[in-house]
């Protein structure tokens, strides 16, 4: 008998409203015996030559002891053992999975989402997140029964076994990333931890290389995560980094996958500009693999113009880090990242590292000897004009009468001086959005309009 196939891995693992499907701790139970049992069949052998385990880390939820709870049960049942490690940084979960030679990590988070929302994310014995074939398997056996009789009993059930090191460890690895003989002397720092799961590790990093650091969002209570803090909310690093006369302020997301900086003037650096700054250094001293950048279509295209001038060039994929790693994976690349702060240096994480990636600034500032504010100026950011449109319908744009034409034009106009266009349907809403880059506002204006205009009068919706 054939069983429906329901989805619930999104982009990013299974997400959603905490205690309302598919994040209950039904389906937590569910996912856990799922994911042990495909684990189990990927590789008979364990990593570890014993039984099988499989490491589970959190941010600071009060919805994550539920589903931790939870998922240990569901993969205990199957006779794979569970190693907690408590709140981590989703990077550190990564590293962890890897350091203890478990089969498999699990972190429950929802990333720079609200404390009420959670999420369940998996990555494969090396760190990396899982292939959508593997994510298929595990979505499968969730909603089939097909391994509702698979019930090992006696000694054959897994046991869950606290890890208290894994803090030390993660600080450790992280410090490793940063130049051997190099320290953070004489540097203060403003840190904005998000109430989040980076609320030991950063500031503990950071001052055991030697930096003065001023903590803020370090105080979870299970409801505070991301609330009016952290990288969603950069205005609060960007007042506090003057007020205390730091050199740099950093901010994280609730599980520290992303950073976003400040400079010691109180200015916003965000994910591109990290990426023009670190791209930069990495082509002048070589170790920029094959000269290229990887960013989403997201990125400004200032970026490519600047990475261009110094002879590298920037590869473009869809919107997620996920497609950034895919592709840093598949052609070998070792720096990508998104301008939402995502950044991944291959040579050091094997995802997005808030941490690492405020540690390569920090060792450029310190190579160079220049402020952040003077690295920012590496580069420049070329004028958007970003609009928004409620259509009737997503009708395909080929569909549309001379819509495609005007996007032609438009970049026949703008490319010569690295300009572009990106016109696509939200994913999530019943909207057009449309992005015009280029040298000269009052092209993108007109532009904009036209194209807008062109779509309004067949789809728009009517007011």
């Amino acid at each position: 008998m054939s069983h429906p196939v329901n989805k619930i891995f999104g982009t990013d693992g299974v997400r959603g409203k905490a205690n309302e499907e598919p994040i209950t701790a039904e389906t937590a139970l569910k996912l856990g015996r799922s994911a042990a049992h495909v684990f189990k069949n990927l590789n008979p052998e364990s990593r570890s030559r014993q039984r099988h385990q499989i490491v589970i880390g959190k941010d600071t939820r009060l919805s994550g002891y539920m589903l931790e709870n939870a998922l240990a049960s569901g993969i205990l049942s199957m006779g794979v053992n569970v190693l907690l490690i408590g709140p981590l940084p989703t990077p550190g979960v990564a590293r962890i999975t890897n350091s203890l030679r478990a089969d498999a990590g699990i972190v429950i988070t929802a990333s720079h989402n609200p404390y009420y929302d959670n999420g369940i994310k998996f990555f494969s014995h090396d760190g990396y997140k899982l292939a959508d074939t593997i994510e298929e398997q595990i979505e499968n056996l969730v909603f089939s029964g097909e391994i509702d009789h698979v019930r090992p009993t006696a000694e054959a059930i897994g046991k869950a076994i606290r890890i208290d090191d894994a803090l030390g460890r993660y600080v450790e690895y992280a410090k490793r990333s940063f130049p051997r003989r190099k320290n953070l002397e004489g540097v203060t720092i403003v840190a904005d931890c998000g109430h989040g799961a980076s609320y030991k590790s950063t500031p503990c990093v950071l001052r055991e290389l030697g930096a003065k650091v001023i903590v803020y969002g370090n105080k979870p209570d299970g409801t505070n995560i991301n609330d009016g803090c952290g990288s969603m909310y950069p205005e609060k690093i960007c007042q506090l980094v003057p007020e205390h006369g730091a050199d740099i302020g950093i901010a994280h997301d609730g599980d520290a996958d992303r950073v976003i900086l400040c400079d010691e003037k109180g200015q916003l650096i965000d994910g591109d500009d990290i990426m023009a700054i670190a791209s930069l250094d990495m082509l002048a001293e070589g170790s920029l693999v094959q000269n290229t950048l990887v960013s989403t279509v997201m990125s400004n295209a200032g970026l490519d113009k600047a990475v261009n001038d110094a002879g590298g060039k920037v590869l473009r994929t869809a919107v997620g880090d996920k497609n950034v790693i895919d592709t840093m994976l598949s052609e070998g690349f070792n720096f990508g990242g998104e301008q939402s702060g995502h950044l991944i240096f291959g040579d050091h994480a094997t995802t997005g590292d808030g941490l690492v990636a405020a540690l390569q600034i920090l060792r450029i500032m310190s190579a160079k000897q220049k402020s952040l504010s003077e690295l920012a100026q590496c580069w420049t950011r070329f004028p958007q004009k970003v609009t928004n449109l409620i259509v009737t319908e997503k009708k395909s744009f080929e569909e549309l009468n001379d819509v495609l034409d005007l996007v032609g034009q438009a970049e026949s106009e703008l490319s010569p001086d690295g300009g572009r266009v990106l016109l696509r349907y939200s994913g999530t809403e019943p909207k057009v959005r449309l992005l015009l880059e280029g040298k000269n506002p009052d092209v993108l204006n007109q532009w904009s309009k036209k194209i807008i205009d062109c779509i309004a009068e067949q789809v728009g919706e009517v007011i």
